[in-house]
């Protein structure tokens, strides 16, 4: 069976590790319709909150809050001494006993001659790993110019993501698809607009982003920055900046659609650690507006400027 949860994550994911050199999120769809969906999890309440006051924060330019980003990441000239770029780890991919759990309430159902009892139900969501996420373990490699290969490992088999800076192909053995395929149009736009392996923030001006600095929001109960950062050619998204450490400790993904309606994506980025004198998130939780399940992409191990043959970000082969 495949596991539940990871169709959008891949580009959410990889979008965010790149910007976090700046890209596991605007980015881990087209990979993460690699596994399955989170069909199985509940809508929360579609009443919206009341508007909450803006938080306080020092005022600053965009261009001081930038500033003291990119110097909080490890600073300009260490980015661009980074060439390359892997990480690996685990991502998870959402609960894995859903299918046992549905398979014990239709076999006690039937037992009941079709009346199942609330007490029977429960006893079939009482498994003790019922909280348990599927991890399953991925590898990404970053080259310049803007060049990516995503690897996810499940059940013996190996899904592959790969854009070469602009053209992309995808195989996904998970839904028994045995030929390699392009990436769709979305895709493409969305992967050439993630960028170079420090993300849209170090050297925006250089790059020909724009960037709007909109307000302040807490973000896991900490003031941010919320910045409306609009590539070259590309589509605006929002980055939130914290106003203590001016590490991006959140991106916005590509929406996905859940339920017959688009749902807005977040990653949120934590665990940031020094290597090689740049610094990274080791830690992405990718989360679904109104949806109560989160996804963590755990980094293990990071290296900057390994050597990556260039082989490795051509067309796969399935």
């Amino acid at each position: 069976m495949m596991p539940m949860g990871l169709r959008f994550k891949a580009t959410a994911f990889k979008a965010a590790l790149a910007g976090t050199a700046a890209l596991l999120v605007m980015s881990t769809a087209a990979m993460a319709a690699t596994v399955a969906g989170t069909a199985d999890s509940k809508a929360q309440s579609a009443k919206a909150p009341a508007a909450a006051a803006e938080p306080r924060v020092p005022v600053l330019t965009v261009a001081q809050i930038l500033d003291k980003h990119a110097a909080a990441r490890g600073g300009l000239q260490a980015w661009k001494a980074v060439q390359t770029l892997q990480m690996s780890g685990k991502m998870e991919a959402g609960r894995g006993d859903n299918d046992k759990r549905a398979a014990k309430m239709i076999a006690m159902t039937r037992e009941a001659g079709g009346k199942g009892s609330s007490a029977d139900v429960a006893a079939a969501n009482a498994d003790p790993d019922a909280d348990k996420q599927i991890q399953l373990p991925f590898t990404l490699d970053l080259g310049r110019p803007n060049r990516s290969r995503l690897e996810i490992e499940f059940d013996g088999k190996t899904a592959i993501q790969v854009f070469d800076g602009e053209h992309g192909w995808k195989y996904r053995p998970f839904l028994n698809r045995k030929d390699v395929e392009p990436f769709t149009k979305d895709e493409a736009n969305a992967e050439a607009a993630r960028g170079e392996i420090e993300g849209p923030l170090i050297d925006y001006a250089a790059k020909g982003t724009k960037v709007e600095l909109e307000g302040s929001d807490l973000v896991e109960a900490s003031p941010a920055y919320r910045l409306k950062v609009t590539p070259k050619g590309g589509t605006a998204k929002h980055i939130w900046i914290d106003a203590k450490s001016f590490l991006d400790v959140k991106l916005e993904g590509l929406p996905r659609r859940m339920d017959g309606r688009m749902h807005p994506v977040y990653v949120y980025q934590s665990d940031f650690r020094p290597v090689q004198g740049v610094i990274i998130p080791f830690v992405l939780e990718t989360k679904v507006d109104g949806y109560p399940d989160a996804h963590k992409a755990l980094v293990e191990k990071a290296a900057v400027n390994p050597s990556l043959d260039p082989a490795i970000f051509a067309k796969p082969r399935a």
